[in-house]
């Protein structure tokens, strides 16, 4: 099917109560891993690439790939690109057939990532994609891996958080579709137990109208997640969680297998892995069965 606007999937989310699982996929097979997952259980998604793994995958390699594969989903499938912080990085996304960007100013002074949002709006408009945008911080420290490069006393420091009347100030100055906000999640590996800041989440949540978004949410308890939800998350971007999955299951294959092991039994074993884990996390977000 043609892809679906994220606007359209996350309204959904959001009147109905669920989440919708925002997935990264940096090549064929983890592709089609969340698309697997997404077909058997019923459930919309959101397949996104990051400008942070371009040095891995060229988005001009991976988009025909990822816009191929969406359109041959038999499930509503938005393609995303995740974390731009760079124009000609949105610019390409755009032009390469992805329907959604993430503009990340979120390291910005805020009135520059004011300025440069709404740049990006007008410019998507024209072309009839949606935008996320990032306010507030969601850190990355360097000891949590996925590519992390800030200090680690960035974690759980509250001046990063998202302010609930200036996400509505935001939010009316940008015209975006979806924003990501900061209440105490970090991208890549926990080292301690995050505590999040659900009241303020639902403060936001109150004060703005249009769907909430998690990053950094692998490593959380379903009960973290469940109460993120609860309080008005409707997007949640998840992939340290699957791609530490895949690597772990394909550590313990090739131990088990004495190392004997080609690459195309790697691909397919990677493939089960990525979808596995993928059900788990669609089931705890409440999108399976909602397609």
């Amino acid at each position: 099917m043609p892809l679906v606007s994220m606007k359209e999937i996350l309204e959904d989310a959001k009147k109905r109560q669920y989440a919708v699982g925002c997935f990264n996929a940096v090549n064929l097979d983890m592709t089609r891993g969340v698309l697997e997952a997404a077909s058997e259980l019923k459930a919309p998604v959101i397949l996104c690439h990051a400008e942070v793994h371009f040095k891995y995958t060229p988005i001009e390699k991976l988009a025909p790939v990822l816009v191929n594969e969406a359109r041959l989903a038999d499930v509503p499938v938005a393609l995303l690109l995740d974390h731009g912080k760079s124009f000609s990085a949105v610019m390409k996304a755009m032009h390469l057939g992805f329907n959604a960007v993430m503009y990340d100013g979120s390291d910005l002074p805020y009135d520059q990532n004011v300025k440069n949002t709404r740049e990006v709006v007008k410019i998507a408009r024209v072309l009839g994609v949606d935008v996320e945008a990032e306010l507030g911080h969601v850190v990355r420290p360097k000891s949590a891996g996925a590519d992390g490069d800030e200090d680690d006393s960035v974690a759980g420091d509250e001046s990063y958080y998202t302010q609930p009347d200036q996400a509505l100030e935001f939010v009316s100055n940008t015209g975006v579709d979806a924003l990501a906000v900061a209440f105490g999640t970090a991208h890549g590996v926990y080292l301690k137990k995050p505590v999040l800041d659900l009241d303020r989440l639902n403060k936001i949540r109150q004060t703005v109208d249009v769907p909430l978004v998690m990053h950094g949410g692998s490593g959380l308890d379903a009960t973290d997640f469940r109460n993120s939800i609860a309080n008005g998350i409707t997007k949640v971007n998840y992939y340290t969680g699957m791609a530490k999955y895949a690597a772990e299951h394909m550590k313990e294959k090739l131990n088990a297998d004495n190392g004997i092991l080609l690459y195309h039994n790697i691909m397919m074993e990677s493939i089960l892995a990525i979808k596995e884990n993928v059900m788990q996390a669609m089931d705890l977000f409440g999108c399976a069965g909602k397609a």
